[in-house]
């Protein structure tokens, strides 16, 4: 069993060969059935997930979370999820009807769509891609132009703002996200996501580029519209952004893709850094691989969630400031000097190389620090911790009981 995706491939194969099924229809069926199978295992994991996020954030802000439908409350999910399927389904008499309804499927899919290259164990993933961290960039691309579709049909004002801010909030982020992925692909000299995971055997790119591997966490957190970056849905301001106007099952197709996505950023992350299924013996059990890899996907997944539970939401203005100013200059300035040192040390022993990476890494960030220290000097404060209006001065703090800018006697 210790290498039980094998075991299972075989032992179908043998059945489909004993029904007479010629080898080409063969690998049809199988490519359909893992095509299906990746599909219905992330809509599944969907359940377990918003489970644990809603317990896992109700402790973090002391509350309890679910607790009254069955043990510790595993069914309320799918009480919700009943809920959503049985709910009257709702258009707008003015909404494109034919765009309306395809954009939560589009959502669905340009997140599904994502695990199919995504290897799971070192025999375990849907297809090997040469190019596969250019299929990642286009397959994202879909979950953008569903929401895009979703706020545009609607025929509503807030859901078009919504849309809007999509623009300025997906495709933006996508800029330092992308040049964060370039780094593995420089490393490993491949854009095949097998090949990036064989290519950190014994050292870890998250290890060797941390700071990459911060602004890709960065950036997909804002790709996937969480906390402090869920402006596409602020309540406050656009009522609930691009699907205000959804209902029912196609309401929940929204949420199950904004939770998977979230998983699959933790995923993205444990493949592109953190070795994948790499660890003790997942080269002579790809099973124990798989446990590698869920656990290294898991362990990404709750950085989003905790950051989602503590962090309140930036203004946008705020948003877009540091994606341009800080996350995309940072990048184009580490990609660089690290093509520059990766060529002059290709040869040269891992952990040479490796020191040489992590030090352009820590430089980099030294200076994107020393930045914008200077360029967000402290203000100075009066009395009530307030800054001074223009063109006054600052005025003197005294003790308790002191009128403000009054010296003590």
């Amino acid at each position: 069993m210790g290498d039980l995706f094998t075991t299972v491939s075989s032992w179908l194969s043998g059945i489909l060969a004993g029904a007479g099924i010629p080898p080409e229809a063969a690998a049809w069926i199988f490519a359909v059935g893992r095509a299906f199978l990746l599909g219905v295992s992330g809509l599944l994991l969907v359940v377990f997930l918003i489970w644990f996020e809603r317990k896992a954030v109700a402790r973090m802000q002391d509350r309890i979370g679910p607790n009254r439908v069955g043990p510790y409350g595993l069914f309320q999910t799918i009480a919700d999820m009943l809920k959503l399927v049985l709910k009257e389904d709702m258009v707008p008499p003015r909404a494109d009807r034919i765009l309306f309804h395809l954009a939560p499927v589009l959502a669905v899919i340009g997140v599904v769509g994502l695990w199919a290259v995504i290897p799971l164990a070192a025999t375990a993933y849907g297809v090997d891609l040469n190019v596969g961290a250019l299929y990642l960039a286009a397959t994202g691309t879909l979950g953008t132009l569903g929401i895009l579709m979703a706020g545009w049909s609607s025929n509503n004002k807030f859901a078009l703002l919504g849309a809007f801010r999509t623009v300025a909030q997906l495709v933006s982020y996508g800029v330092p996200a992308m040049l964060a992925m370039l780094v593995p692909v420089l490393l490993s000299g491949t854009m095949s996501l097998p090949g990036i995971v064989a290519a950190q055997d014994g050292f870890w790119f998250g290890f060797a580029a941390p700071l990459a591997a911060l602004v890709f966490l960065i950036a997909s957190l804002a790709e996937v519209a969480r906390a402090p970056f869920e402006l596409l849905e602020a309540e406050s301001e656009i009522v609930a952004g691009f699907h205000v106007e959804y209902s029912g099952i196609r309401f929940g197709m929204f949420f199950a893709a904004e939770f998977l996505h979230a998983f699959t950023i933790g995923a993205l992350l444990a493949v592109l850094f953190l070795g994948g299924w790499q660890g003790p013996g997942a080269a002579e059990y790809p099973t124990l691989g798989a446990l590698y890899f869920a656990g290294k996907s898991f362990m990404g997944y709750f950085l989003l969630v905790w950051a989602r539970a503590t962090l309140p939401r930036i203004r946008i203005d705020q948003m877009l400031d540091f994606c341009w100013k800080v996350l995309t200059p940072a990048m184009i300035v580490l990609i660089g000097a690290l093509v520059m040192v990766n060529r002059v040390l290709t040869e040269s022993p891992i952990w040479i190389r490796g020191g040489a990476l992590l030090g352009v890494n820590v430089i980099v960030a030294a200076g994107v620090i020393s930045l914008l220290s200077r360029s967000h000097p402290q203000t100075p404060v009066g009395a009530h911790g307030r800054p001074p209006l223009p063109g006054a001065q600052p005025c003197a703090t005294t003790g308790m009981g002191d009128e403000a800018g009054e010296k003590p006697a």
